[in-house]
């Protein structure tokens, strides 16, 4: 389900609706969008089912599926490592209508977690784009989030798992994105000559262990919603 898809659909119901005094017109299928990001700094790929359905397979670290078109209401999420009959993760989750979401799966594969989060795909205003702050490393302290040549943080005191809303960014060619300690202020990851799209919708969030060395170490990524 891209984002134009989500609201063109419930722009098309809203046009049917209103016509249906004069003619025989149901309005389409009501959709819910789920893009699912694999955040489990694991070496293992996972398979990613919804009800019985394997709705994605081969999923690495670090990789994510843009939006799935599913209907709403509750729906059964489970996680199997690729190829696997046994079940890592199931959660029961509740989808509605024309809302788009991000199911980030994380923490460690033996203590695996989802985090299931609503995505505000609303316009942001002209010029703007969007971004939203997620830390999901289980061993980094409560972290900051800057822009280079902002003098005040965007976002602080992010914990494991914590998140903050959609904030509002000036478009740009090339942004840096600093991700800090909050108690000391030191630089911890960084991502720099990132491209903004005005118009654009972004969640930022910070990957792997701080405690790792190889290529789960800690880093910071931007996934674009669409």
């Amino acid at each position: 389900m891209k984002i134009k898809s989500l609201i063109a659909a419930l722009a098309i119901t809203t046009l049917l609706g209103s016509c249906m005094k004069d003619q025989e017109i149901q309005p389409q299928q009501p959709v819910a969008g789920l893009s699912i990001v694999q955040a489990s700094p694991t070496t293992e790929n996972l398979d990613v089912y919804v009800d019985s359905t394997r709705a994605v397979s081969d999923l690495a670290y670090a990789k994510k599926v843009d939006y799935l078109n599913l209907f709403p209401g509750n729906r059964r999420l489970a996680v199997k490592k690729k190829g696997s009959q046994t079940t890592l993760l199931a959660e029961q989750l509740t989808l509605k209508d024309y809302i788009g979401y991000t199911l980030f799966i994380v923490d460690q594969l033996e203590t695996v977690k989802f985090l299931f989060l609503e995505d505000d795909l609303a316009k942001p205003a002209n010029g703007k784009a969007k971004v939203r702050f997620v830390n999901l490393s289980p061993d980094a302290p409560a972290l900051n989030l800057s822009i280079t040549g902002k003098e005040a943080d965007l976002v602080t005191n992010k914990l494991f798992k914590e998140y903050s809303t959609f904030a509002e960014i000036d478009a740009a060619e090339k942004v840096t994105f600093n991700v800090k300690n909050k108690e000391t202020g030191a630089l911890e990851t960084s991502i720099a000559d990132v491209k903004v799209d005005a118009g654009g919708i972004y969640t930022i969030w910070v990957k792997g262990l701080k405690s790792a060395t190889d290529s789960k170490k800690l880093g910071v990524a931007i996934f674009q919603h669409k």
